[in-house]
């Protein structure tokens, strides 16, 4: 049984359809990874799942462990399991990092009596940032780019969701964060056996996974999928435009075929 089961979806945002009959299954412990040029639909795929209320699903089914999700708004999403870490995190004054972290873990506020604070700690320390530094922080403010990625990493391990998506994850961040960010990933799904769903421009992030299927996505729609070791070297050679062209002469050919 699937995880994540999306039949037929078509989404609107302002009457204006942006995603237009998208079928897509992740099982559980599964890494897929979704492709595709700039404003093709992948961010507001994952908003709509979410649920986010601008994101209007006007067909389809979007199901998760068999629930049917439109009947859900966003907090219940995210108890039933459903996490997303966001492409550009948000600077929230006066709400600290050791908070926010302690609330999504469920967690009291802490105590400024105790000695040391252990839980928002472990998961800041997990995404290799300095608790002395980080910990009373306001939530991103004057944080750098891999800072907040980390940051925002914390506070989706501290959730532990079932499905993981994760928004352009590699985005804005040197090569010493991209390489933290993955293996911690990888690691954090393996030790939880969570399901991940990684949207990506390129394949950076991916040598510290090994996703099991590479979606693309064009237009509003996922025009292939397969194994990303085909398929992400195609379209780095020829490019998304190429690569579109050559699927559309294949379904040229294939309609040849059938009629001639």
């Amino acid at each position: 049984m699937s995880l994540l089961e999306i039949k037929g979806l078509r989404v609107t945002v302002d009457k204006r359809e942006i995603i237009k009959g998208v079928d897509l299954n992740i099982s559980k412990g599964e890494i897929h990874v979704l492709m595709g040029p700039n404003a093709c639909g992948k961010t507001s795929l994952a908003l709509a799942i979410m649920g986010y209320p601008t994101y209007k699903i006007t067909k389809g089914e979007l199901r998760f462990k068999d629930i049917d999700l439109r009947k859900h708004d966003i907090t219940s999403r995210a108890r039933l399991g459903l996490g997303m870490a966001y492409q550009s995190p948000p600077e929230v004054r006066g709400v600290k990092l050791r908070d926010i972290l302690r609330l999504i873990a469920g967690s009291p506020p802490w105590n400024p009596t105790e000695e040391k604070e252990g839980i928002a700690s472990r998961y800041i320390e997990k995404v290799r940032l300095s608790v002395d530094r980080f910990l009373s922080r306001d939530l991103n403010l004057g944080f750098s780019g891999g800072e907040r990625k980390r940051s925002e990493l914390a506070q989706l391990f501290a959730q532990r969701p079932d499905l993981m998506i994760l928004d352009e994850p590699d985005s804005g961040v040197d090569i010493d964060s991209l390489k933290l960010i993955g293996k911690e990933i990888d690691e954090f799904q393996k030790e939880e056996g969570c399901a991940v769903l990684i949207i990506t421009h390129h394949r950076h992030i991916l040598q510290y996974l090994r996703p099991n299927l590479c979606h693309i996505m064009y237009d509003g729609r996922i025009v292939d999928r397969g194994d990303p070791d085909c398929l992400i070297p195609c379209i780095e050679s020829v490019g998304y435009e190429g690569f579109i062209e050559r699927l559309q002469v294949c379904e040229r050919v294939k309609e040849v075929e059938k009629y001639g």
